[in-house]
């Protein structure tokens, strides 16, 4: 069993993969700036935010495992990036793995390029988001070795704004966008979780970022 805290644990991503954590008998927290207006038995919910220096040490007193699912969006925009470094500093110190859910915006779409959120197709309004996200990427990049990391990006259609039926399976890549033989890049909050859950339990992709699709 791990003890795993989730940044963002009431949102989309951070839900899905609290309830999963759950069900597969982990010691699991959720840290966000709101409670839960349906909290799932078995999991701690705390008041928190990522951007204060005192709930990111809470987060990491005897936390095995951190995963930040959150976004820069709203009030948040320009304070992700930031906080997210500053974090990453703080559970190398503290010996914590530390797993980011990111964007889809920073994967490529074919070997070599282009970046998703550079194609003429990605929406104009997600991709200060995008960028955001990408620039995290590149920081846990030049992280100091000390820190163990990795950062998921999910598949092009994801989100609580698309409905995708969840087929209890998934695939993952490096950098390119997981996508089926017909171009459909799609991917189920549910089945996030289980990448992440599996990649927790398993960890195979040390210090990486990896794709999830179907």
């Amino acid at each position: 069993m791990a003890r795993i805290v989730i940044i963002g644990g009431t949102g989309y991503s951070g839900g899905h993969i609290l309830r999963e954590a759950v069900k597969r008998g982990h010691d699991v927290t959720s840290v966000s700036r709101s409670l839960p207006q349906d909290p799932v038995d078995g999991a701690v919910y705390e008041i928190g935010s990522i951007t204060d220096a005192a709930d990111r040490a809470r987060a990491l007193r005897d936390a095995d495992d951190v995963i930040v699912a959150i976004s820069p969006r709203g009030d948040m925009t320009d304070a992700v990036r930031p906080a997210i470094a500053a974090f990453s500093k703080e559970a190398a110190e503290a010996g914590v793995r530390f797993g980011v859910i990111g964007g889809a915006g920073s994967s490529f779409v074919a070997e070599g390029g282009p970046l998703l959120k550079d194609t003429p197709e990605f929406p104009d309004a997600v991709k200060p988001e995008a960028t955001a996200m990408g620039e995290v990427l590149d920081d846990l990049r030049r992280s100091p070795e000390s820190l163990d990391w990795f950062l998921v990006s999910p598949a092009a259609t994801y989100g609580s704004f698309v409905s995708v039926e969840s087929r209890g399976t998934y695939r993952t890549d490096g950098d390119v966008l997981v996508a089926e033989a017909d171009g459909t890049s799609s991917l189920s909050g549910a089945d996030l979780a289980l990448a992440v859950l599996d990649e927790i339990e398993k960890p195979a992709h040390r210090r990486a970022r990896f794709t999830v699709g179907y």
